[in-house]
């Protein structure tokens, strides 16, 4: 490989350490300790420390049998971790879950837009598809969220004031950020009026785990580990499981989202490829990825205690009252809600992984040093240790609610959950989630109800599959509003 421009490299330029062990075996010891003996952060720890390197090599699961080539270039702070964004230097065809891709079966037979580079025309396509979608739906967000989680919180409140004593978070307000999802896509319809019934969550449910299985672990017994490891990282699932359900999810959203799917065609994207891109949309993208995040908001919330209760409810209420009622206006002036989002966005991102391929030769630099990249290689980052980076963040395992207050919004380009800087805003040429802002808003008008209606409350979390499954023990009413 040609050396770089000397002007290229401000950093002592390194060979990048690490190994892959001897093939096949290597893989399958890497994941075991990622997987098993070590766990996630552990597994980069001791690595970082071993090589006294945050960009290192490494091996990523599955591995054998499903990923051919299980060998990536993993970078590990905050510093490196941006040339992942950098669509001039990177390519992002097939890597949305990493070293390996699930069968197109599972969306129809296409490759959807989360799976296509930047520089592949139907990329450009569908992303300004969808959106176009949430522009036109912008009016609705608000009243819309707001009439789901009155639904949401009744749910709540009767779970916990029922014989069970106790709600179950992540279940109820998974079920809203799906029922949300699907009024936003199909003119408000009720899922519940439509052959779906209470079935949708469930089935995006089983798509969505027959296409993760093998990135993730259970958190079973060890006298099993080895027993699942070979049950689901063997041979992927075949698409067979989730197909019925799949076929309805499909059929649904055809039926109901006829208006999109006209605006689709205007675009020459043929109805079949937009609607599996929204089915995707719906279940990947927006229901998996909110099932996962408003529990990490109600979980770091609840483990700050009830000072910062108290805090989040006078600015809540007091803003509503001047302002009149929950509105955007209100939202941006809420400046302690919108801290404490971007902290739980940082401090525990829900998708932890960003994969890409280098597209050229390249250089990539680290707090202390540079590093070659040459054409073709697998580049992983591993966000929690980009975003709780303590060259960048102070106390970066401690949640600060007002980190990102005043001065504190100049580090919001180091949040980056979103496949790219907060600062930054999704396009069709980018890889950004399309639905980056409004995210952001549902978050915050989740906590705006929340704190209306409560004053303080009391929880368990247990640590599951993807992020925390919170358990809601009381709830106590608002006493000022």
């Amino acid at each position: 490989m040609a050396s770089p421009p000397s002007s290229s490299i401000s950093k002592p330029l390194k060979q990048i350490p690490g190994t892959y062990g001897l093939p096949f075996l290597g893989p399958i010891i890497d994941r075991h300790n990622y997987f098993y003996h070590q766990g996630q952060d552990k597994f980069f720890a001791t690595r970082i420390k071993q090589y006294n390197s945050t960009v290192i090599r490494t091996n990523m699961p599955p591995g054998p049998f499903i990923s051919l080539n299980s060998k990536v270039i993993a970078l590990l702070d905050g510093a490196s971790f941006p040339i992942l964004f950098d669509n001039s230097k990177v390519e992002k065809r097939n890597v949305l879950d990493g070293t390996f891709m699930p069968s197109t079966n599972f969306t129809g037979g296409y490759r959807v837009c989360a799976y296509l580079d930047t520089t592949e025309p139907n990329h450009t396509i569908l992303k300004q598809f969808f959106i176009n979608v949430l522009v036109s739906k912008k009016e609705t967000f608000v009243p819309l969220f707001r009439n789901t989680l009155s639904e949401s919180f009744r749910e709540l409140e009767d779970q916990l004031y029922g014989k069970n004593g106790e709600a179950k978070f992540n279940d109820v307000f998974g079920a809203g950020a799906f029922n949300f999802m699907f009024r936003l896509l199909c003119e408000n319809k009720d899922p519940l009026e439509t052959k779906l019934g209470s079935e949708g969550p469930g089935l995006f449910d089983k798509w969505l785990l027959f296409q993760l299985a093998p990135l993730a672990t259970l958190g079973l017994p060890k006298i099993f580990n080895y027993i699942e490891d070979f049950v689901i990282r063997t041979v992927p699932f075949p698409f067979w499981f989730a197909k019925s359900g799949y076929k309805k999810l499909y059929a649904v959203i055809s039926e109901e989202a006829k208006t999109l799917l006209d605006e689709a065609e205007k675009l020459g994207i043929t109805r079949s490829e937009a609607c599996h891109n929204l089915v995707f949309l719906a279940g990947f993208n927006a229901y998996g990825g909110l099932k996962n995040q408003f529990p990490v908001v109600i979980k770091w919330v609840g483990l700050a205690g009830e000072k910062l209760h108290r805090e989040l409810a006078d600015e809540v209420r007091t803003v509503v009252k001047e302002e009149g009622g929950v509105t955007l206006n209100a939202l941006e002036k809420m400046t302690l809600v919108k801290s404490v989002i971007y902290e739980a966005m940082r401090i525990e991102p829900a998708v932890p992984y960003q994969y890409a391929k280098a597209r050229e030769d390249l250089v990539v630099q680290s707090h202390d040093a540079s590093f070659e990249i040459k054409k073709g290689e697998m580049i992983f980052g591993y966000q929690p240790f980009a975003t709780k980076d303590p060259r960048i963040f102070q106390d970066p395992e401690v949640f600060v609610a007002r980190r990102f207050v005043g001065d504190g919004e100049k580090l919001l380009k180091h949040v980056v959950w979103s496949n790219g800087p907060e600062t930054a805003e999704p396009s069709p040429k980018n890889k950004q989630c399309p639905g980056k802002n409004l995210v952001v808003l549902l978050c915050r008008l989740f906590l705006v109800e929340f704190f209306l209606r409560y004053d303080t409350f009391e929880f368990e979390y247990k640590t599951i599959v993807l992020g925390p499954s919170v358990t809601i023990k009381s709830l106590t009413k608002a006493s000022t509003y």
